[in-house]
């Protein structure tokens, strides 16, 4: 099968030349919600970003992030607590012990989470933090600024006395908008490392090194490697609702890029790809289509059966994520894991050596 992509889109580097000169600017409504980019510059970074995708190959693809519209949020709220996906509840059962564990060797004073929202795995961390009368501040960092924009004024509700503040971005670009460290713990939860692909995951961890003073933390969440049988029956629910987030996606390239995807002629795909150790979603076309993009000056032509890769989840082990530390600035101090070895939070530090590239 062939998939084929017909593009106008002359100008794109000059337009992704726009997320080079980042520069943080507080938003009208509220001046601790800052973001990097102007809305002109998010809108062609992100027709870059979509261009690009689609023009990847053997698969036409789709970044992940745009999952996340309210919509997609809500679904994936439904993801959570569903009978197949273990991965949330056995995240946060993890947690309140790590989160005490975590606490007492790093002593953080300023909580940075990653993407993750105000929900009950941030909640821990602060509780965990405020016990221990170490808690100042915290930065809440996501894509999504409508999400920031409602759970920032609940952060200062809950916690009055905190100094609390939000950051538009993207943490595999943006992280140095965080500034230098110092009695820092980032806290990147939810297996959303996952969603990275395992050859940029070093360079993510040296960019969150570079924020990080030495003796600093990250507490990232990892699914593991596991029964394949187990693994893609959490990305293949029986009620269907990854399946309805998997095609949100397209509802989103509509939206915001004036696309014209009929979301239901998409079968969801989801497998675990056993040598690559990641689960990978698809949605796969059920009749020949031509798919039209003018935010992106793209079309995109796919045969029936075509498919385009909306998602990769990936799956470690211990001895992965180490090699994945190696000459980051980071180093793998603690690992705590379920009894049936779901799931796991690694605490890793800053070391005092300087990161390599």
């Amino acid at each position: 099968m062939k998939t084929f992509l017909r593009s106008t889109y002359s100008s794109q580097s000059d337009r992704a030349e726009s997320s080079k000169s980042l520069m943080l600017t507080q938003t009208a409504r509220d001046p601790a919600l800052r973001r990097m980019r102007s809305e002109a510059q998010e809108r062609a970074l992100t027709a870059a970003e979509v261009h690009a995708g689609l023009l990847a190959r053997p698969l036409p693809c789709l970044p992940s992030k745009f999952f996340y519209d309210h919509r997609g949020s809500v679904l994936f709220d439904r993801i959570t607590r569903l009978p197949e996906y273990y991965l949330t509840r056995t995240e946060e059962a993890l947690l309140p012990e790590a989160a005490r564990d975590a606490v007492a060797r790093v002593g953080p004073r300023h909580l940075v989470e990653l993407g993750s929202g105000l929900g009950t795995k941030v909640r821990t961390l602060l509780g965990a933090m405020s016990t221990a009368g170490l808690l100042d501040s915290c930065t809440l960092f996501d894509v999504s600024e409508p999400a920031l924009a409602q759970s920032l004024p609940r952060l200062a509700a809950e916690r009055p006395g905190l100094r609390t503040s939000a950051i538009v971005g993207d943490f595999l670009t943006d992280l140095g908008a965080l500034g230098p460290g110092g009695s820092r713990l980032i806290a990147f939860l939810g297996s959303t490392i996952g969603n990275i692909h395992p050859r940029d995951v070093p360079g993510f961890f040296r960019s969150a090194a570079s924020v990080l003073a030495e003796g600093d933390g990250l507490l990232v969440g990892l699914d593991l490697v596991k029964d394949r049988a187990r693994l893609e029956a959490a990305y293949n629910d029986a009620q269907g609702v990854t399946a309805e987030f998997n095609r949100n996606i397209l509802r989103v390239m509509n939206a915001r890029l004036g696309a014209d995807f009929d979301p239901e002629a998409f079968e969801h795909v989801a497998f675990y790809d056993a040598e690559a150790a990641w689960i990978e979603m698809r949605l796969r076309a059920a009749r020949a289509c031509r798919v039209r993009v003018p935010g992106a000056e793209a079309e995109l032509v796919l045969p029936g059966g075509g498919e385009i890769r909306t998602e990769i989840s990936c799956k470690y082990t211990r001895p992965a994520v180490e090699a994945l530390l190696a000459a980051t600035g980071l180093r793998l101090e603690e690992w705590y894991t379920d009894a049936d070895a779901l799931f796991a939070l690694a605490l890793m530090r800053r070391t005092a050596e300087r990161s390599a590239g």
